[in-house]
């Protein structure tokens, strides 16, 4: 597959999701990023069991290359300041002046070289009452009004994946694109800040701009409702789940499935707007309706009357569906400690191609020999590094 950011080195001084993910994404582009890691210890993420191989510090760091340097030492801070020279990005997501006291702020990296990217991702911005505060994903998403939209008031519990810290990184790779074509015009890098509050503030620009403009709150069940959507277990205990929307050939489908063709005589059902309102009564009828039938066999009906539907799968069935399949969604590459390591890869493909092609998460320090042992040979004597 053509790697679109081919001859792009990107330096990731990145710890847990937000700096990793970023670096991920730019790495299954064809990045070549390389991720610096404190010795001994790595990533916290790393850490599993006795181990340095979590499925947390796997997900967010394949098709990289791993480096350690204590950036404290005179001796490590020269190698970074050399890697720092021909680099064309450097990703970190410590907190506002940890990299200034790392030796790693903007102004001296960018004195280093003026045509690097400078990424700086932070939990709530590099400045302001709240910029010092800590914040994980679950911070950010109550901050940003986002968690408030998944809690369900009769269960009050966080519930989904580390939706803010992904998208944190995805945020902070986008705007490192747009400052990389941006260079390629003027030969002068940009210093590039993305904060989680700021990123899931954006994320829930749909909830915003209700407020905005009809001065509507939106609860967790305002989008479903407007959309129509349901989950549904069938009579196997498996689930199933509708997205109905807007066009009403969809309801009509759906009322030839379910063999109840005088369902929009009744006027709680007859149109959109009455669908919305009495929802609740909707999922009391279709709840008592799909508990009759096993899930196979509602597929196959939602599916000849063309009704949008899909088994809410667990992550296990997911794989094994045949578009999936089809798709070759999973991907694998040689483990690190021997056999196979399986992934998902990049959702992109490129004039048809998909990127099928992957590389493992690296062990600590895999490439210090390749990488880091050059530089030392070359710079012999440790040279003062300036202020």
């Amino acid at each position: 597959m053509q790697k679109v950011l081919s001859g792009i080195k990107v330096l990731e001084q990145g710890t847990f999701i937000t700096g990793p993910a970023a670096g991920m994404f730019l790495a299954d582009l064809g990045a070549e990023v390389i991720k610096i890691e404190q010795p001994g210890t790595g990533d916290p993420f790393r850490a599993f069991r006795g181990g340095l191989y979590s499925p947390h510090f796997q997900t967010y760091n394949r098709n990289k290359r791993s480096i350690t340097l204590n950036t404290k030492l005179p001796e490590d801070a020269a190698v970074f300041d050399e890697l720092v020279k021909d680099a064309d990005v450097y990703i970190q997501n410590f907190r506002p002046g940890t990299a200034e006291r790392l030796g790693a702020g903007e102004a001296h990296l960018r004195g280093l070289n003026p045509r690097l990217v400078y990424c700086a991702i932070s939990g709530f911005g590099q400045t302001g009452p709240a910029a010092g505060r800590p914040a994980y994903d679950t911070v950010a998403q109550a901050a940003s009004g986002f968690l408030k939209l998944l809690v369900n008031p009769a269960n009050p519990r966080v519930v989904g994946p580390a939706v803010a810290d992904a998208m944190t990184g995805f945020y902070a790779a986008y705007g490192i694109l747009g400052a990389l074509v941006e260079r390629g015009r003027t030969g002068v890098g940009r210093k590039v800040e993305v904060s989680m509050l700021e990123a899931m503030c954006h994320f829930n620009l749909d909830a915003f701009t209700h407020y905005f403009s009809e001065g509507e709150i939106m609860g967790p069940f305002s989008r479903p409702s407007v959309s129509q959507s349901y989950v549904l277990e069938c009579a196997d205990g498996l689930w199933i789940a509708l997205h109905m929307s807007s066009p009403e050939k969809f309801w009509q489908g759906l009322a030839k499935a379910i063999e109840r063709p005088q369902l929009f005589e009744d006027p709680r059902f007859s149109d959109r707007e009455a669908r919305i309102t009495h929802q609740n009564e909707l999922i009391v009828l279709l709840s008592g309706l799909f508990r009759q039938h096993d899930r196979a066999t509602w597929c196959r009906r939602l599916e000849a009357e063309d009704v949008p539907h899909a088994p809410m799968y667990d992550t296990r069935e997911a794989m094994d569906d045949p578009q999936a399949r089809h798709l070759q969604l999973q991907v694998s590459a040689p483990h690190p400690e021997g056999g196979e390591w399986h992934t998902i890869r990049s959702p992109v493909s490129f004039d048809g191609e998909r990127a099928l092609e992957v590389t493992a998460p690296p062990a600590l320090g895999a490439d210090n020999e390749a990488i880091v042992e050059p530089i030392r040979r070359s710079l012999g004597a440790v040279p003062k590094r300036a202020a």
